[in-house]
């Protein structure tokens, strides 16, 4: 990877954050998580993921489903940053005239499944995998989970079938910042060794960096494990990008007033509002 690539990448990352601090303001949304997982979405959008805002319903197409579902406005911030749809639109976060809210909605283009309740995706996405493979295609199905999703039983029973059922063409990628809500997973419900335990479920598993598109691009290219499914653990920094919450257990939901809302885009990553707002689009 170039770094004129990961200069493009890291752009497109900081203004979809911008987005997510924006959709902070009013009814307020789930900020920390999702600016741990921003690079990661725009990272597989970018540079991973065969899909296409001109294609949408392609049957060749490859399907993300965002398991952790609260973290949506960082899935809305890189759609709209890629052509999905107009990011005016994100200006409308909350509204009654508006589909755009707290958790994955089919209504906006790009999104593949409706999310909220925590431990159900992967079991669709084991589903559509099945599919595929009845069908002989060369599809593939990501899914993005919360490492506190991970306490979910259902989420450890789906790991197994799909392990059993030999899905070479499923990918899990744990956002994994540390974090259940407001309580860190090491305290609540310990998950480590997480990746040595993915293995033991019969999983090509793969560590990385969730946060450097170099170390992301070589873990990506490594994907296909042949009759196994792979599993991503992507360590990451809650409330990565800005500096006051990065890492805070008390800001994983916030509220935003404007004048902080402008606060915090300024801080992100040292560049004022008007700079953020005022950059081309980047369309791939």
């Amino acid at each position: 990877m170039t770094e004129a690539t990961v200069a493009e990448l890291s752009h497109l990352a900081r203004r979809v954050r911008a987005h997510v601090i924006r959709m902070a303001s009013g009814g307020g949304c789930f900020i920390g998580a999702s600016l741990s997982c921003a690079d990661l979405l725009v990272h597989l959008y970018a540079r991973v993921l065969n899909v296409s805002p001109a294609r949408q319903d392609d049957p060749q197409r490859d399907y993300l489903l965002l398991s952790k579902g609260h973290d949506v406005p960082a899935l809305y911030g890189t759609l709209s940053e890629l052509g999905w749809f107009s990011p005016e639109r994100l200006a409308n976060h909350l509204s009654l005239q508006e589909h755009i809210y707290w958790h994955p909605n089919r209504q906006i283009p790009g999104i593949e499944f409706h999310s909220g309740s925590l431990g159900h995706l992967l079991s669709v996405g084991i589903g559509i995998a099945l599919d595929l493979k009845l069908c002989e295609t060369n599809n593939r199905v990501f899914v993005v989970l919360g490492d506190g999703e991970m306490n979910e039983g259902s989420v450890w029973e789906a790991l197994l079938v799909a392990a059993a059922q030999k899905l070479d063409n499923l990918v899990v990628v744990i956002d994994r910042n540390g974090f259940q809500a407001n309580v860190a997973t090491e305290d609540l419900v310990p998950l480590e060794p997480l990746a040595a335990k993915l293995s033991a479920f019969g999983w090509h598993t793969i560590d990385v960096d969730g946060h450097d598109f170099g170390a992301m691009d070589n873990a990506f290219n490594r994907l296909h494990s042949p009759g196994r499914p792979t599993a991503v653990v992507a360590h990451t920094q809650r409330g990565k990008g800005i500096a006051s919450l990065e890492g805070r257990a008390d800001r994983w939901f916030v509220k935003l007033s404007p004048t902080e809302v402008e606060s915090m885009l300024e801080e992100l990553n040292g560049m004022g509002a008007a700079t953020l707002s005022s950059q081309p689009l980047v369309v791939r």
